[in-house]
């Protein structure tokens, strides 16, 4: 199922950057893993994911051992302050800083372990209140404090659009974020290197490739259904 289910995800992605002018390598496939067995996961990696999203940390911790050591884990889910100590030094990435405080704090960490943080700041551009992130109109300034902190660097920006039975009802979401990034790039902010656009899931990854998405994050159209199990 898995790999069928990805042989269908890659030629969608593939007509996306073709119908879009892009190159396929200029995206990335996250594949959204939580609540996933390892078993699961494996099966992906044995199939060419090198690329993993979890929402929990608790989840990522136990999956980070018994997976292979090249696996690349994003933090996509909302981040907890008194989480970040855990994690600061197994993701490659935390998609979800949607706020200076939690900024600070993986800052703070990550100087003690002497690492060095990506992170994406989190927009909620629909202004949808029960999504977390910060404003389309905050963004900017978000962007520039966090700039000032130490071992962490803004990689970008990540969203999550509203569930939408049609995707093309999203693309103007997607497209006001490509237009608040390359704001962003225009200002030549000190610590600054806006290089990924997070945005696309299973229902709407292919227009969020069209609008530029450099990442997108699908986990039903890989792995089916959730399922709320053990790990």
């Amino acid at each position: 199922m898995i790999g069928d289910n990805l042989r269908k995800v890659e030629e969608n992605i593939s007509a996306a950057c073709d119908k879009s002018g892009r190159a396929r390598e200029d995206v990335t496939l996250i594949a959204v893993s939580k609540t996933k067995p390892v078993e699961m996961l494996r099966e992906a990696y044995d199939l060419g994911c090198r690329d993993f999203g979890e929402n929990k940390v608790q989840e990522l911790i136990e999956k980070y051992d018994r997976m292979p050591g090249d696996v690349r884990w994003h933090m996509i889910g909302h981040l907890q302050r008194n989480k970040v100590k855990y994690i600061v030094d197994k993701v490659y990435m935390i998609h979800s800083v949607d706020s200076l405080r939690l900024a600070e704090e993986i800052s703070k960490e990550a100087v003690k372990k002497n690492v060095t943080v990506s992170v994406l700041v989190e927009v909620n551009v629909a202004g949808e209140e029960s999504k977390f992130g910060t404003t389309a109109e905050e963004t900017v300034s978000l962007v520039e404090n966090i700039a000032k902190l130490p071992n962490i660097v803004v990689k970008g920006l990540m969203t999550i659009a509203p569930y939408v039975e049609d995707s093309e009802e999203n693309r103007l979401y997607f497209a006001k974020l490509k237009q608040i990034y390359v704001d962003i790039i225009h200002k030549n902010i000190d610590n600054i290197c806006m290089e990924e656009l997070s945005m696309g899931m299973t229902g709407d990854y292919e227009v969020a490739i069209e609008e530029g998405a450099t990442c997108i994050r699908v986990g039903t159209g890989i792995f089916g259904e959730r399922q709320y199990t053990a790990v």
